[in-house]
């Protein structure tokens, strides 16, 4: 009966290894860091929206506490189709868009990070006041971010420099802003992993006893 406990070594050996990937263990930026990530954006000409960012950046930078934190995204995609920032073929603008995600979303996974909801506009607009002009949302995104030094390498990232025109040629409005959830009611990887390597481990435990009896 004893041997057949290895199995939960392995189990705890896994979700080690996710833990490892999953969360920041490098603790808040550093000064000499935040300085090399802000002169590598000024060099990539960071910076897309109608305001300067960089501030907004470096601001948020600084005041890294090193905890994980989720970026919400409200996006309003074009109607019909938009010209391919490459080829100038008419596409609709989820293929579009497409072009972005297939590049951002690997790296983005490779820093622990990933998408913690996604949701479409299904109705109207409901409880709205105080906006001259509210468009016409598509959908919204909640981005999940392992650490404040992903974002930056991300942003960094040479790659994206082509990506981010598929981009704006899919979603002619869009705002963003990073959160951390007050209330979570839905599990997340850390809860649902381990438990997924917890049932793993106990049915194999099981199938061991039961071949172990025939025996």
């Amino acid at each position: 009966m004893m041997g057949s406990f290895w199995v939960w070594g392995v189990a705890f050996a896994g979700y080690a290894i996710f833990l490892g990937w999953y969360l920041n263990w490098r603790g808040p930026l550093a000064k000499a860091e935040i300085e090399s990530f802000m002169a590598r954006m000024r060099a990539n000409n960071v910076g897309h929206g109608d305001q300067d960012e960089m501030p907004v950046l470096q601001r948020f930078l600084e005041e890294d506490d090193g905890r994980e934190f989720f970026m919400l995204n409200v996006i309003r995609m074009s109607d019909g189709d938009v010209a391919d920032p490459v080829t100038g073929n008419m596409r609709p603008a989820r293929e579009i868009m497409a072009g972005y995600t297939r590049m951002f979303m690997p790296a983005l996974f490779a820093r622990g990070g990933h998408p913690a909801l996604a949701a479409r506009r299904i109705g109207g607009m409901v409880d709205t006041w105080g906006l001259k002009e509210v468009p016409e949302w598509s959908m919204v995104g909640y981005m999940r971010y392992r650490s404040r030094r992903d974002i930056a390498h991300l942003v960094c990232d040479p790659r994206f420099g082509g990506a981010h025109a598929f981009k704006f040629a899919a979603m002619p409005q869009t705002f963003n802003f990073p959160t951390r959830p007050m209330i979570m009611t839905l599990a997340g990887p850390k809860v649902w992993v381990g438990l997924s390597l917890a049932l793993a481990a106990a049915l194999a435990q099981v199938a061991l006893l039961l071949s172990t009896t025939q025996i």
